[in-house]
């Protein structure tokens, strides 16, 4: 199978911890939407989008790099690390899920994790989440990988 992870991953590096930890199951390629052209997503059988939470919404690097994806087919899925917690009747990946559906995608799966965050107001504490994303979060990304490996959604 082969796989590619596009991942914005711009203040902490928490993204990219995600992505990697996936990568390594999946056997994918790590690429920054700048890296990444629609003939490196030729030929993969599954691809994976993510970044962080910005302000509620994913970074609109991976957003617009996604919006200017032209029409295909095949597998995808999402990820995201924020700071503060997913509301369940707002997830941050729907807007980029319905995104990618538009585009033919049959999106497997998402998943989300806290993260270490130093967005304004929690900069005065010195952030929230400095421990995370941890080894649990890791461990929780591994599993939704391999669920993806194995052909389930995830």
């Amino acid at each position: 199978m082969k796989a590619v992870i596009v991942c914005a991953s711009v203040s902490h590096g928490n993204t990219r911890r995600v992505a990697d930890t996936m990568a390594r199951v999946l056997g994918a390629k790590v690429v920054s939407p700048e890296e990444a052209g629609p003939a490196e997503l030729t030929g993969a059988d599954l691809v994976g989008f993510g970044s962080g939470v910005f302000r509620g919404s994913l970074h609109p690097r991976l957003t617009d790099f996604v919006e200017a994806l032209p029409a295909g087919r095949g597998r995808a899925f999402v990820f995201a690390t924020s700071g503060l917690p997913e509301m369940p009747f707002a997830p941050f990946t729907r807007p980029l899920v319905r995104l990618l559906e538009g585009k033919g995608f049959a999106v497997d799966g998402n998943f989300s994790c806290r993260a270490f965050d130093t967005w304004t107001p929690f900069r005065l504490v010195g952030g929230i989440n400095k421990q995370r994303p941890n080894a649990e979060d890791l461990a929780a990304a591994r599993a939704f990988a391999e669920r993806l490996r194995g052909g389930t959604r995830g």
